[in-house]
């Protein structure tokens, strides 16, 4: 089905600003796009298994108390600050423009770019992946042509076909659902609005099964018939736990509770085993749906597999504006926990204060031991904790971030590339005593590790895996520390990592992911792909440190794991 669909309250946006009715009606015909309904209309499939009535719905954020400043009050730059800023915040947009021109080029309508050999795949079911999540960033960024071009493209995508017979929930909601929401949030294109609900339908039949809990890959065939689907046994704590931010904007800007309700149970079922856990506050990396059970792991870690569910504890109580206390009591319990149990002081040659979020095991006797291994995708946890300690009223917490975000600035300054490494070890400092340099100690630990390399840097024992795969999560936390602190360090570090990072991922047509960090070579060794996440999220991040801070403040949008500004209602 197609139509003409033109932003909402098109006129009255334009209102005050001298134009008369020809003129305005203009204006929205300009914005006017084709919109082309999915083959599938998820929304009018009987689920085998529908919801209970009545539906949860969702809470009134205006009728919470209101909740703490997170961002800094910024005083008035200089112009020689202002025209610094503006000069660093220039070359990060040209990047991004480049990149996504070849994009436009080279892979337009696919995942993802290949900037090696100047082509493009498919990943996540083929649905544009790169052009839906890299919506906002053209909008944020200025790119105003670019983002109707996008937009055009967006309204004949048919999520009613998939290039795979199963469709990944978890990464379908941040980088597709995430995207359009975002993107409507700031532009207010209609289109986007309808494709997100179409998506979200999609999404939505993913809880279609008997405990009304969600599989972790929805199976399409049996989707389209409405079919009940079968609970994963086991699945990671973040594929469930990373739904609530998403459904929750989508139920706030369509009135339709239904995805706000679906999602009830899921923080119901993490809040109810939040003290039965082996490490109660955190939750295991793997948790089963079809048994609902989320406490009987015995491995905790706030990387990867769990980051975004503890990433969006806060975020949710953000959104809500304290409306729901569940998640107040989520965040204050795995904070705590973590600074407890998973981070560790690392010893480093100039004992630098420092944190870093490693891995805790418990054995079968209860006994918790910790695996000083760490990886780039926990270093959103800096950023995390300024802005909970800064929405819950706890600048310990604030201070906590720092050292976090310090720790992975540390790793990026360590190598000789200017870049953090995907995962590696470094040695704990012990609790009973000072934390002081020992190289005998560090070259026995290094030695004696078979994954170990020689050259690595004083402090690393390993890195496991070398690459860079242009990552967000550092400059995450180096912008929420800017934003929440307003210390210029966080600036300086910022322009130091985009230097580097930029040089190392600099390939023929676009940036390129690294292979080995850890060499100093004149050209670091590239692999042919291009994340969507790198124009939607790392990219972003970078200009966002560098734009005056009233751009997406942190006051007015939660974004989400994907960097994906959606408003506080």
């Amino acid at each position: 089905m197609r139509r003409t669909l033109r932003p909402p309250k098109c006129l009255n946006f334009q209102r005050g600003r001298g134009r008369n009715l020809t003129t305005l009606v203009a204006f929205c015909l300009v914005f006017a796009f084709l919109y082309v309904a999915s083959s599938i209309n998820w929304g009018n499939i009987t689920q085998e298994h529908p919801p209970q009535l009545p539906l949860a719905r969702v809470p009134n954020p205006h009728l919470a108390r209101p909740l703490p400043r997170v961002q800094h009050t910024f005083a008035a730059e200089s112009s020689d600050a202002a025209r610094l800023r503006e000069s660093r915040r220039t070359v990060v947009r040209n990047l991004a423009l480049r990149d996504w021109t070849s994009y436009r080029k080279y892979a337009w309508r696919q995942d993802a770019l290949m900037p090696l050999s100047a082509a493009g795949r498919d990943q996540f079911s083929g649905w544009a992946a790169t052009l839906v999540d890299s919506l906002d960033t053209l909008w944020i960024m200025g790119f105003r042509d670019e983002f109707d071009d996008a937009v055009a493209a967006v309204a004949e995508i048919d999520f009613g076909k998939s290039t795979s017979d199963t469709v990944n929930i978890f990464e379908t909601n941040i980088r597709y659902l995430g995207g359009l929401l975002a993107a409507f949030d700031l532009s207010g294109r209609e289109v986007l609005l309808h494709k997100a609900i179409e998506l979200g339908d999609l999404i939505y039949a993913g809880f279609n099964t008997e405990n009304r809990m969600p599989v972790d890959n929805i199976n399409v065939a049996m989707a389209k018939k409405g079919k009940g689907l079968d609970n994963d046994s086991q699945v990671v704590s973040a594929s469930p736990g990373t739904l609530t931010l998403e459904l929750t904007r989508l139920s706030q800007v369509t009135g339709d509770h239904k995805y706000y309700d679906a999602i009830t149970g899921i923080v119901e079922l993490f809040y109810q085993g939040r003290k039965q856990t082996s490490i109660p506050g955190l939750f295991p990396m793997y948790v089963s749906m079809s048994r609902m059970d989320v406490t009987s792991g015995f491995t905790f870690t706030l990387g990867g597999c769990a980051d975004s569910l503890y990433e969006y504890f806060p975020k949710m109580y953000a959104l809500l504006r304290g409306a729901e206390p569940k998640f107040e009591t989520l965040t204050r319990g795995f904070m705590e926990a973590a600074k407890k149990h998973l981070f560790f002081r690392p010893m480093v040659p100039d004992l630098d204060d420092i944190l870093i979020s490693g891995t805790v095991n418990v054995g079968v006797d209860g006994t918790l031991t910790l695996d000083p291994q760490s990886e780039h995708l926990t270093c959103f946890v800096g950023g995390t904790f300024a802005l909970a300690g800064r929405l819950l009223g706890s600048e310990e917490d604030v201070q906590v971030g720092a050292r976090l975000a310090r720790g992975c600035a540390y790793a990026y300054r360590a190598f000789p590339t200017g870049i953090m490494p995907e995962r590696f070890d470094m040695m704990a400092c012990g609790a009973a005593e000072p934390c002081r340099w020992d190289e005998d100690k560090w070259v026995a630990a290094r030695d004696g590790n078979v994954e170990s390399k020689p050259h690595l840097p004083k402090g690393f024992v390993t890195a496991k895996d070398p690459r860079y795969i242009l990552r967000p999560e550092a400059i995450e936390s180096v912008f929420y520390l800017w934003r929440v602190t307003g210390d210029a360090e966080w600036q300086d570090a910022a322009w130091d990592m985009f230097q580097a990072v930029a040089a190392g991922t600099r390939g023929p047509i676009a940036s390129a992911a690294v292979r080995d960090v850890t060499v100093d070579l004149d050209e670091l060794p590239q692999e042919d792909y291009m994340e969507s996440f790198w124009l939607a999220e790392t990219l972003k991040y970078f200009y966002l440190v560098f734009s005056p801070p009233d751009l997406i403040s942190l006051d007015k949008y939660v974004l989400n794991t994907e960097a994906h500004p959606f408003l506080r209602a």
